[in-house]
């Protein structure tokens, strides 16, 4: 039997509005699947202890490969208080994929916990999808985004037994740079919010939250892309084209980020040069210093051949830039002081400079190079994963 469940749920409560992204998708109930009714209560405590000890076990992606289908949700929305009252209750749609983005004004009303309810699959019933703590942001705004792939751990994804490994193998599997994870939480120890952005598909959220939390990250907010946006003939956020150029991706969900928690006073993004991190980080950048104007940016931005946007996509990037620039502008009138950035980037070889264009040279003094591995671990892991990937070859 398959019931709504909540595959990824982020509430970000700042002072001004508490901010909601979700997706639900049908998934099948285990235990209504593997207990026919008739069996005796012994038989279904034995199932749901075999199902726990399962569960610290590293799951890997293809195991969630369910998730590419897509249905509409009405999702309830319950705010309580401190002592359990109710504040607010509100319903909303999801889209076609079950994806939902929304922001709810709070005003001066204290927030502590969220319950979800899906009240549109069966008429006159809501199902419990949830009970939640908002992730609260303080004034200072400190944020850090780290991208995944490359940054965090060393996926490789360049031939097609590269990509059934990824599919197939825990991301432990994977050498993890262990310099990025370092810089990470010695960000996350003094007080930054850790968001997690990847271009890896939508159904990897788990392989990747069980590596984080073995790794000793546990509130990082992780967004990643959609796949089932890529096939669809009449969304056109994503199209085939975005398979392998992340550029337009990545820098609507670094938007979609500050859009959530407002603008930061202490901003940190890490990323690595293998593709075009340096220059997404850097127009970010280029926005929130108020170097460039919203328009020249984006004008600048569509003509690069790492943002190859449709007209669509041209017009959502421009929606988001002004967004951005009015919460600068509103920022600057109450005397608020200019974002503090730093931007880390991985070495992909032995380089000391990064070639970026010159209308961004100026704002190279935020970037910082470093290497991903200490020189003996690098060797170390690379004869490791070769000498794995030699035996599964043989094996094959």
């Amino acid at each position: 039997m398959k019931r709504p469940t909540l595959v990824h749920f982020l509430a970000i409560k700042t002072k001004e509005s508490l901010n909601i992204k979700a997706s639900v998708t049908m998934k099948e109930n285990i235990l209504s699947d593997q207990v026919p009714q008739g069996f005796a209560r012994e038989v279904a405590q034995g199932i749901v202890r075999e199902i726990e000890k399962e569960l610290p076990t590293p799951r890997f992606p293809i195991q969630a490969y369910k998730l590419l289908t897509g249905n509409a949700f009405q999702i309830k929305v319950v705010g309580l208080g401190s002592t359990q009252e109710v504040l607010f209750k509100k319903t909303y749609e999801t889209d076609g994929f079950g994806n939902l983005s929304v922001k709810i004004p709070i005003k001066e009303q204290d927030v502590k916990a969220i319950q979800v309810y899906e009240v549109g699959k069966e008429r006159g019933l809501e199902l419990h999808l949830g009970t939640f703590i908002p992730l609260e942001i303080l004034n200072p705004k400190k944020v850090i985004i780290c991208d995944f792939d490359k940054t965090l751990v060393d996926t490789k994804y360049s031939t097609t037994s590269e990509l059934y490994r990824s599919l197939t193998k825990p991301l432990e599997y994977f050498p993890t740079v262990t310099n990025s994870v370092d810089i990470l939480k010695k960000y996350i120890s003094e007080g930054y919010h850790p968001f997690i952005l990847s271009a890896s598909p939508h159904f990897y959220e788990e392989a990747m939250r069980d590596w984080l939390y073995k790794n000793q990250i546990f509130t990082a907010g992780i967004f990643l892309k959609d796949y089932r946006q890529l096939f669809s003939l009449f969304e056109m956020d994503l199209t085939p084209k975005d398979l392998k150029i992340q550029g337009l991706y990545k820098i609507n969900h670094l938007l979609d980020i500050l859009l959530l928690t407002g603008i930061p006073d202490e901003l940190v993004l890490m990323g690595d040069n293998f593709e075009s991190d340096p220059i997404i980080y850097l127009s970010l950048t280029a926005l929130l210093l108020e170097t460039q104007d919203p328009w020249q940016l984006w004008n600048y931005l569509r003509k690069m051949d790492a943002f190859q946007m449709n007209k669509k996509q041209n017009s959502i990037l421009l929606n988001k830039v002004y967004q951005i620039s009015n919460l600068l502008m509103a920022r600057n009138e109450s005397g608020g002081e200019t974002p503090k950035i730093k931007i880390f980037i991985r070495k992909k070889v032995d380089e000391d400079e990064l070639n970026v264009p010159e209308d961004f040279h100026q704002l190279t003094q935020y970037l910082e190079l470093y290497e991903g591995l200490p020189p003996d671990l690098a060797i170390e892991e690379s004869q490791k994963l070769t000498k794995s990937s030699t035996q599964g070859q043989i094996e094959g």
